[in-house]
């Protein structure tokens, strides 16, 4: 009897994850198995909408003179974002990745944190890491280069959770490379045919 892997082993449901950054230059976790531990400072608790991993490509087609189909695409651009809505606003971390400011300005001095926000923010380039798991699966999401791109409005209403909606865009590390992933999934046998 063969043992074949189901179809529904090899989906992935966002069922539960995190996310973690650190000061660029920080080391990717070993493993999307195990909870990443200091410099790594948790994001907390992320909204129900999960984790999106988005890609904003654009492309180039080439067409010869004659034909109506183009012949070859060059890629132009292509960038990679994570979008995470954040829901623990008072964690010193999140405060610190909403208004790019280092986590030592923000910590409360006699029971107040106070800051300013500038009109000129300097480059707040960190380290990320994502995480998806479902069941057996786990999916990580290194970013080595990543930097808050997009920032939503911030809503203060009784029936509704204050929190930030950041966008991450990866940029390219010393190697060219903006995210490195690291999965456990089930394996799937090779199919050798009947």
């Amino acid at each position: 009897m063969v043992n074949i892997t189901r179809a529904a082993d090899l989906t992935v449901i966002g069922a539960n994850g995190g996310g973690w950054t650190a000061d660029t230059g920080t080391t990717a976790p070993a493993s999307p198995l195990v909870q990443p531990v200091s410099p790594w400072e948790p994001l907390g608790a992320i909204s129900d909408d999960g984790l999106t991993y988005g890609f904003d490509e654009d492309s180039q087609e080439f067409t010869p003179w004659g034909l109506t189909s183009p012949f070859r695409t060059q890629i132009t651009k292509s960038v990679r974002t994570f979008k995470v809505t954040l829901w623990e606003t008072a964690r010193v971390a999140v405060q610190s990745i909403m208004y790019r400011l280092p986590a030592s300005e923000l910590e409360p001095v006699g029971g107040l944190t106070t800051f300013a926000e500038t009109a000129s923010p300097v480059p707040d380039r960190r380290a990320w890491w994502f995480l998806v798991l479902d069941g057996d699966t786990a999916r990580g999401f290194y970013v080595p280069q990543g930097e808050v791109s997009d920032r939503s409005d911030v809503t203060f209403k009784q029936d509704e959770m204050s929190a930030y909606e950041i966008t991450v865009t990866a940029y390219p590390d010393a190697e060219g490379n903006t995210v490195y992933h690291s999965d456990k999934v089930p394996a799937t046998p090779e199919y050798t045919g009947s």
